[in-house]
């Protein structure tokens, strides 16, 4: 039993023991933090420290741990660490740079979890400072110039400004920039600068930094402009611009030269240019002579005034509505003519298309037949080799009214209103429609748009009625055109119903054949209905093309007696009802004869069988009346 034991007892040494180091193994990280010391909001300089405090859940704390370290989700610093106590990230002499979100994270044999971020505000910037590399320069030339952002870090946008304007901007990753500027103006300019740092979402703008005079020297060279004729210019005269430099001559060898006037280059050269054109009324405005040297820039105007010859002409039509084919005169004409350069009869005026067919009656007057379609019409004036059109005119004949119709839309009913339209096939608008009764106008409707119609509201009192009504179309004066006469089924309302029955009433009896006619006044075709007293559906229904029709019943009997009445409705769409007619059906005469030859023959069998009785009574009395005696 010794050794048994002690082979139990290892066995249990050894379980304990691999149980112990597997729950050593056992990790949790429960919950991870990160705080800002001394505060989340600081101003530049201070030194910032972040803690990153953990819980662990585990057998034991001296375990490795990894922690990383993220400003705005980007990874800056990561380390590793057996010890239990709070991780510590130091941003010692903190600059605007270091504004972003913060979080920290940790990982243990697997786990990791990270902490919520929290934000670093850091506020204040440096004075940045400028310097020039001189304080006087000629007009043209480069100064050179740096601005510094003492002690800020991050990517930096440097911005330089010339009197209150920005000149200048640089973009780079340290806190000092230089740069070459131009100032373009003779003078004494004020020069200053600013920076802002860029912090991935932020930006913070530095206050302005010291400013700096410097003097600008004009050159002795500028763009001189000549125009000719200098007096007053007319369309059509021969016009020249010079445009050159006055200056040092050492200097105009690298000189260049642009005349322009608008966006619209002339000419363009290095010392002495010029452009010769022939003057329109158009070319007047501003002309301007632009001088190029390095970095110079000059420019020397003048307005050039183009008086005009004659001014554009304006095309008119009379009458300011045409139809087709009808005489129509278009008038060209200038308003203004300079009469001191130009007189009336040296302008000459001419007419676009060509093919048009109007003819000239005078001067700028066109007559003829206007044409059956659209057209443009541009009218030319030219004089002394200056051609100028008016506007376009479109001349657009109108179409006269064709012979109208006259229609019903509705069914017309007698007494009832109904509408009907008035149309024509063609005609331009606007249309007046005149609905005519006899020779009395009833109404007038204008139809101005496309889709309106010429309605109106007619009643009839007579059938005949409906011929008496036309419809009057015009669209110019004197002309009118009258439509045939309105033709159209007039429906009669239906008159109360009269029910006729046969045989006649007394006379009706078992196995008669009944008829039940129903009889109307009014416009076919007509809907009749038979019914019965104490029964809703009808007995019969026919649709007949007639004002009467009937209702039979074959071989009455005593059950087909009642009351019965019949409707009728025609399209006029009133329901109208007879009066009852109430049926009593009587016995058949063989019926009656049979009834009466039994009661002829049960009175006879009663006699006989009386008689008898008195009889036989009488034979007995008889013999008791002998005995009596004797």
């Amino acid at each position: 039993m010794g050794p048994l034991l002690l082979f139990t007892y290892t066995l249990l040494s050894s379980w304990r023991l691999l149980d112990a180091q597997s729950n050593n193994m056992i990790t949790m990280v429960e919950d991870v933090r990160l705080s800002i010391e001394p505060r989340a909001n600081v101003i530049r300089g201070t030194n910032v420290t972040l803690r990153c405090k953990a819980k662990v859940i585990s057998y034991t704390q001296e375990m490795s741990r990894d922690y990383t370290i993220y400003k705005d989700n980007v990874i800056i610093f990561n380390d590793s660490s057996s010890s239990s106590q709070d991780f510590v990230y130091l941003l010692p002499d903190v600059r605007v740079s270091h504004t972003g979100k913060y979080s920290c994270e940790i990982k243990i044999d697997g786990n990791h979890k990270m902490s919520e971020a929290n934000k670093l505000s850091v506020s204040g910037l440096s004075t940045p400072l400028l310097h020039l590399n001189q304080s006087v320069v000629s007009e043209g030339e480069e100064l050179k110039v740096s601005c510094t952002a003492p002690g800020e870090t991050g990517p930096i946008i440097f911005n330089f400004y010339v009197d209150s304007r920005e000149r200048l901007e640089r973009q780079v990753n340290s806190d000092q920039v230089e740069a070459k500027l131009f100032v373009d103006s003779v003078g004494i300019h004020q020069i200053h600068c600013t920076y802002t740092v860029l912090v991935t979402v932020y930006s913070f703008k530095s206050k302005e930094s010291n400013i700096v005079s410097v003097s600008v020297k004009e050159l002795s060279i500028t763009p001189i402009l000549e125009i000719f004729p200098q007096n007053k210019i007319y369309e059509g005269d021969s016009l020249n611009i010079f445009c050159s430099i006055r200056g040092l001559a050492s200097s105009i060898e690298h000189a260049r030269l642009i005349l322009s006037q608008g966006n619209q280059i002339l000419s363009h050269g290095e010392t002495k240019i010029n452009h010769s054109m022939f003057a329109l009324a158009k070319d007047s405005g501003l002309v301007e002579c632009r001088l190029f040297l390095g970095n110079i820039r000059k420019v020397a105007t003048k307005t050039v005034s183009v008086t005009e010859l004659f001014s554009a002409p304006t095309l008119t039509m009379s009458p300011a509505e045409v139809f087709e084919k009808e005489f129509v005169t278009l008038t060209c004409k200038s308003e203004h003519v300079a009469s001191e350069k130009l007189s009336r009869k040296e302008l000459t005026y001419t007419l676009d298309p060509p093919e048009s067919l109007l003819i000239l009656n005078d001067t700028g007057v066109f007559f003829g037949k206007a044409l059956t379609y659209d057209l443009n019409y541009t009218c030319i004036a030219q004089a002394k080799g200056i051609i100028k059109r008016s506007k376009n005119l479109t001349v657009r004949p109108k179409v006269s009214v064709s012979s109208p119709k006259i229609v019903a839309i509705d069914r017309v009913v007698l007494g009832k209103p109904f509408k009907a339209l008035c149309q024509s096939d063609t005609g331009s608008l606007p249309i007046n429609y005149t609905l005519l009764k006899g020779r009395e106008q009833v109404g007038t409707v204008s139809v101005k748009l496309p889709y309106q119609q010429a309605l109106f509201t007619v009643t009839i009192d007579r059938p005949e009625d409906v011929n008496t009504y036309r419809c009057e179309a015009k669209n110019r004066d004197n002309e009118a055109h009258v439509s045939k006469s309105l033709n159209a089924t007039v429906t009669v309302p239906l008159s109360r119903p009269s029910l006729t029955v046969i045989p006649v009433l007394p006379e009706i009896s078992e196995g008669d054949h009944l008829f039940l006619i129903c009889m109307v006044k009014g416009t076919p075709p007509v809907i009749f209905k038979w019914y019965r007293v104490g029964r809703e559906s009808p007995l019969f229904t026919t649709n007949s093309e007639w004002n009467s029709s009937d209702f039979q019943i074959e071989n009455l009997a005593k059950k087909d007696s009642g009351t019965y009445y019949c409707e009728a409705l025609n399209f006029a769409n009133n329901l109208v009802r007879s009066g009852p007619v109430t049926i009593e059906v009587r016995l058949a005469l063989w019926k009656k004869a049979m009834i009466g030859g039994f009661s002829l023959l049960v009175v006879s069998v009663l006699v006989v069988v009386g008689v008898l009785c008195f009889r036989s009574k009488r034979g007995k009395r008889e013999p008791a009346a002998e005995l009596s005696v004797h």
